[in-house]
């Protein structure tokens, strides 16, 4: 009964999450964009299988991946094994990476780094990075000073990159903290700072899925260098199309079994890991070994489910309608569609709500979980916004990085240490599911049928959205400090009012005496 209870709060939550672009884009295919039916409906079938693997996969992770990140981590950190700690990091990093499903729609959509080139590049600069987080933890490093040198040496690689492989490598930061990596990695970090018992053990917990965000840029703007890439269209990927619907449904019934395959090949490295420690120091009793067995289940049924509906007939209506924009006379709708959307999708990700929540907790209420909502909101759609305004004008994304990170990195040195790690962890927060599966295409699209240059316009809209909370919740921790101040001071003038009375007080018992 509790299963069947949270599945249904977990479909409920990809609902939320699926459903305003699905009404959007239903709007806009009836009254503005004419698209064919066959395309419609294979869209609405996506969405029926996006729903479902997202609630399956989400059901899965928390029962899998959570608990697997907390064993592991708390095992390796008590074996007192440094060596042992940084291959064990370096292995689970690249094992979760390559598993995640954001990080597979982008590759799937980058046309001329073969897929798996790009995900062994991607997951090798998270398992470096992740190495270099857990001896973060350990040692008690301060994680501004790291953010700040990394991010330096990131603009200085990307000034002298390959413009087709610089946004690419932003956006592979943005969507490898996803639903899958996000929860694995905060975990092993709560499993390595367990064993610390000092105070700020708890706080360093924090921070790492922003620093493991900053190895995949590296990793991708190094493999520019060297990687001479493969003789590919450079323009949006085609739209596919069905002749009845007789060849629709054989689309979606030949592509499960290629996705069966595919997921099972990235889900194999965690799962032979976890196996391998459980047999030999976890050895974790039955029930709870169960659990996590059936969570994986849950896991992969669930990302086939959600590969199988956004590589059919999810992102290609994405890619259709924003060609058919771009090339219409209102072509400037591109800004406010993408706003709207971008406004819609990151309140309905269920993340926001707990980022929403600590937020409000950590600052004892001075920072409210609803304007943590509405300014998120606002971010996102501004980035989303500036996103679709690079695609019509061509505008370089470093021209939006730069001054970005450059503010946000300076925040860091006037809010609280916790609001700076929990901003750069909501990175990943931002750039949900439904920014790599649809946002992504509709630019590419657009981009396309604008004339410009795919690689450099379209790409880097992950970027962009996973850029806006660093900012977004540290201006809210500045908004606490300045709030925090200005109580303190107001209790440190009544106690002196208090004092200056003095004598003056007159005790009531003793009038009456």
């Amino acid at each position: 009964m509790r299963i069947k209870t949270i599945l249904n709060e977990k479909l409920r939550e990809s609902v939320a999450s699926v459903a305003p672009i699905a009404l959007i884009v239903a709007l806009l295919c009836l009254f503005f964009v004419p698209v064919s039916t066959d395309l419609m409906l294979a869209f609405v079938i996506a969405v029926i299988l996006l729903i479902a693997g997202m609630g399956l996969f989400t059901l899965g992770t928390e029962a899998s991946m959570t608990p697997i990140g907390n064993h592991l981590g708390s095992r390796m950190t008590k074996s007192r094994n440094l060596p042992l700690i940084i291959v064990l990091s370096f292995i689970l990093g690249i094992a979760i990476t390559v598993a995640e499903p954001d990080l597979q729609v982008l590759a799937n959509n980058v046309p001329h780094i073969n897929t798996w080139v790009l995900m062994l590049t991607v997951s090798v600069g998270v398992g470096f990075f992740l190495v270099l987080s857990m001896l973060r933890i350990l040692f008690g490093i301060d994680l501004k000073w790291l953010l700040i040198g990394f991010y330096i040496i990131v603009f200085a690689v990307a000034a002298f990159s390959d413009p087709d492989f610089l946004s690419v490598a932003f956006d592979s930061g943005g969507v490898t903290t996803g639903p899958m990596t996000v929860p694995f990695i905060m975990a092993l970090g709560v499993g390595v700072a367990s064993i610390r018992s000092d105070k700020n053990a708890e706080s360093d917990s924090f921070g790492l899925v922003g620093l493991c965000s900053i190895g995949p840029i590296l990793a991708v703007l190094t493999l520019g260098f060297a990687y001479e890439g493969e003789t590919a269209d450079m323009s949006a990927q085609a739209v596919t199309s069905w002749s009845d619907t007789v060849a629709l449904g054989t689309s979606y019934i030949t592509a499960i079994p290629h996705y069966m395959f595919e997921v099972a090949m990235a889900l194999a490295p965690i799962v032979v890991i976890f196996l391998i420690f459980q047999l030999v120091s976890l050895k974790l009793r039955r029930l709870p070994f169960l659990k996590i067995v059936i969570g994986v289940l849950y896991t992969y049924v669930g990302l086939v489910l959600f590969l199988t509906g956004v590589n059919v007939g999810f992102s290609s209506l994405g890619t259709l309608l924003g060609s058919e924009i771009a090339a219409s006379d209102w072509s400037w709708l591109l800004v406010p569609v993408a706003m709207l959307m971008g406004w819609f999708i990151i309140r309905a990700e269920p993340a926001v709500h707990v980022l929403n929540r600590q937020v409000e907790e950590m600052s004892a209420g001075a920072v409210s979980e609803k304007a943590m909502g509405i300014s998120l909101s606002a971010a996102i759609a501004a980035a989303n916004g500036l996103a679709m305004l690079r695609v019509l004008i061509g505008i370089n994304i470093l021209w939006f990085l730069v001054p970005g990170y450059v503010l946000a990195l300076t925040l860091s040195f006037f809010v609280p240490k916790m609001f700076t790690a929990i901003a750069f962890d909501s990175g990943g927060v931002a750039s949900g599911p439904m920014t790599a599966t649809f946002m992504l295409p509709l630019a590419m699209g657009a981009a396309d049928a604008a004339g410009g240059n795919v690689m450099t316009d379209a790409f880097g809209l992950v970027a962009l959205v996973a850029m806006t909370p660093l900012i977004t919740v540290q201006i809210m921790g500045v908004i606490f400090k300045l709030r925090s101040s200005r109580a303190a001071e107001r209790e440190a003038a009544l106690e002196q009012a208090v004092e200056s009375l003095g004598d003056d007080v007159i005790e009531l018992w003793e009038v009456g005496a």
